[in-house]
């Protein structure tokens, strides 16, 4: 019997990004993890059934869970009643848990694009010629549209968010193992999302983009900082992904990728020797 810890990979190789391969990212990942720790790959809807005889269940490219959430909540309540240890830790504030996030980082003054959840709040939105308008259980981009202003008093509230329709110069994506810094990467045609190159932070960015990975108090685990940069120069976050974020690590040169995986490894190796959380 091996005496290597051992960890359930839970991914979901047959789903279909649109402008991602998750399935060639996951299987270079789990490649190289194996190095360090015994593995086997699972397909999210069988963690919960697998999980007691493994170490720990890192969640990885698993598809937006409200495809399966029923079966996702299951998993988490069972996770937390046996102590299961669980990779990005259940604990996280933001996407994690919803999109409540966005207006919590919105009331708390945050550099966030503003976001409201009722019509009360149409004063705290700038002027725009469109709102973005999208479920508070959404992901992926799954059931968003844009609506004039005229439109947004006869929309159907309490299971909504409404942002303003950002003209921004392009999106930036910072990314994070724990609390470190490990590249960023940006798209920089707005209607091409997932067509990225290497981007250099600036000091400020990276203030920026820290003060939601504080925000958050993840002690460990994968984060991805989405923001866009607007016309007048400022960061916006429109999203904070720690749940399963993609981390694109086919746009990364070798060195930089070879670097994750040794952050994620030594990352993983500590999660596993800190006594879990009563």
């Amino acid at each position: 019997m091996s005496d290597r810890p051992s960890v359930l990979f839970v991914t979901d190789l047959a789903y279909e990004a649109r402008g991602r391969r998750y399935c060639d990212e996951d299987i270079f990942l789990s490649s190289r993890l194996r190095n360090d720790f015994d593995v086997a790959l699972c397909h999210p809807l069988d963690a919960a059934a697998l999980m007691d005889a493994f170490d720990a269940v890192v969640v990885r490219n698993s598809g937006p869970v409200l495809h399966y959430q029923k079966e996702y909540d299951a998993f988490r309540d069972q996770a937390a009643a046996r102590g299961t240890r669980v990779y990005n830790p259940l604990s996280g504030r933001a996407d994690m848990a919803g999109k409540q996030y966005l207006l919590d980082l919105t009331a708390a003054g945050y550099p966030v694009i503003p976001t409201i959840d009722r019509p009360q709040d149409f004063g705290r939105l700038p002027e725009a010629d469109q709102y973005v308008v999208k479920p508070k259980a959404g992901a992926d981009s799954i059931g968003l549209s844009f609506v004039p202003q005229e439109q947004l008093a006869g929309l159907g509230y309490g299971d909504i968010l409404v942002q303003p329709r950002i003209d921004f110069r392009y999106e930036v994506s910072f990314y994070y193992v724990d609390d470190a810094f490990q590249y960023a990467l940006h798209a920089p045609d707005p209607e091409r999302r997932w067509v990225l190159e290497p981007y250099q932070p600036t000091e400020a960015d990276l203030d920026c983009a820290r003060r939601f990975i504080d925000w958050n108090t993840l002690d460990h685990g994968i984060q991805r900082v989405d923001a866009c940069r607007t016309q007048e120069g400022d960061l916006l976050l429109v999203e904070l992904e720690d749940l399963n974020p993609y981390l694109s690590l086919d746009h990364l040169d070798d060195p930089t990728r070879d670097t994750f995986v040794t952050s994620m490894t030594t990352s993983l190796h500590r999660f596993l020797s800190t006594p879990p959380r009563p």
